[in-house]
């Protein structure tokens, strides 16, 4: 009887295990294939570099970051990483009109933007021996004047882009040539 017992939770155990190992989800191969948009964003916030000193390429972009009026919270060298964030207000005329009008008419309060916080993050990467490619991102992080987050959301303005590496350009000349600003 006890050796029945054992073929038994054995088999069990095995057609158990048979059937957890047939409803094992499989990646979906177009989640792991980037779309014509994101290389197209990818190509807008990344910029190659002549120099493979990255200690002096990551120093000619926390200069232009603090330019810019952000303050750096976060710094890695080795791994080529700056983090960094400015506050600013959110409060847009449109949604506190709408508010107003949603309170006189139904009586109703509604929410509206009043801070946000915009990031910075940039990282470098040796692309060859005598190249880096630095890739930067902005994201804006709202708040409503009930302190509950909003909404987040990356900015994908190609001419915001193309002024922080302008500038960058012009950071690392003078950085490279050690002329002071």
């Amino acid at each position: 009887m006890r050796k029945s017992m054992n073929r038994k939770t054995i088999a069990v155990l095995v057609a158990a295990a048979t059937l957890m190992t047939g409803c094992q989800q499989t990646i979906p191969k177009e989640a792991l294939q980037l779309s014509k948009e994101s290389l197209k964003e990818r190509q807008m916030q990344t910029r190659r570099f002549e120099t493979a000193d990255e200690a002096k390429l990551l120093q000619a972009s926390a200069a232009v970051i603090q330019d810019l009026g952000f303050s750096i919270d976060e710094t890695a060298v080795p791994a080529g990483l700056i983090v960094a964030s400015k506050d600013r207000d959110a409060t847009e005329a449109g949604q506190v009109a709408g508010a107003i009008m949603m309170a006189v008419l139904f009586g109703a309060r509604m929410p509206i933007d009043t801070k946000q916080k915009i990031r910075v993050s940039l990282v470098t990467r040796p692309s060859s021996s005598q190249n880096t490619a630095v890739r930067v991102t902005f994201q804006r992080i709202v708040w409503n004047d009930q302190n509950q987050l909003s909404k987040i959301e990356g900015l994908s303005d190609p001419a915001m882009y193309q002024q922080f590496f302008d500038k960058l350009s012009q950071s690392v000349f003078l950085t490279a040539n050690e002329i002071q600003k």
